[in-house]
């Protein structure tokens, strides 16, 4: 059995994509997934699972399909693979709370930051699968940055990160 993470898109974020978190450990078990545990209510799952990555991250989209009755991403990440992430935050220095890894399901272009627009101070560095952005003292929600190869994935800030790690390392 590997350990996963799952990270749904634009869940529980602003008042829309309401989802209690009932509801998804519950979508997670019908799926066969053992172990689920939530964290915060923002689409964080962690579980175990026999099948392969592809197969969770297609498990959980069609559920998550049928319960919002319109897509929603789902980035997968192995316990291992998020245990990286965190390690290899380029912004550690940082406060947890100013640093976030954009999740992506492919490693993002070489070029990718090239394309960002709206910086004012913001720093971003390039992962495997992920885009690491640290925030000005302003925060995110200030931030007016855009990153149009970011825009199908799904942020997480390295406090929460390192806590999904935590998370799954113990299953």
């Amino acid at each position: 059995m590997t350990a996963y993470i799952a990270l749904l898109r634009a869940v529980n974020v602003g008042g829309t994509g309401k989802l209690p978190m009932t509801e998804l450990i519950a979508m997670c078990e019908k799926a066969g997934f053992e172990k689920v545990k939530t964290y915060i209510a923002s689409g964080n799952v962690v579980f175990t699972s026999g099948k392969s990555e592809t197969a969770v991250k297609a498990a959980l989209e069609k559920a998550m399909e049928d319960y919002a009755d319109k897509p929603v991403g789902v980035m997968v990440r192995t316990a291992a693979e998020m245990a990286a992430v965190r390690d290899a935050n380029p912004f550690a220095e940082a406060p947890g709370n100013r640093v976030v890894a954009i999740f992506l399901d492919d490693a993002p272009a070489k070029d990718a930051l090239d394309q960002a627009s709206n910086v004012d101070g913001e720093e971003m560095e390039l992962g495997e699968r992920e885009i690491f952005v640290r925030y000005t003292d302003h925060g995110m929600g200030q931030s007016k940055l855009k990153i149009p190869a970011a825009k199908a994935g799904t942020a997480r800030n390295m406090n929460t990160v390192a806590k999904l790690a935590e998370m799954a390392a113990k299953l």
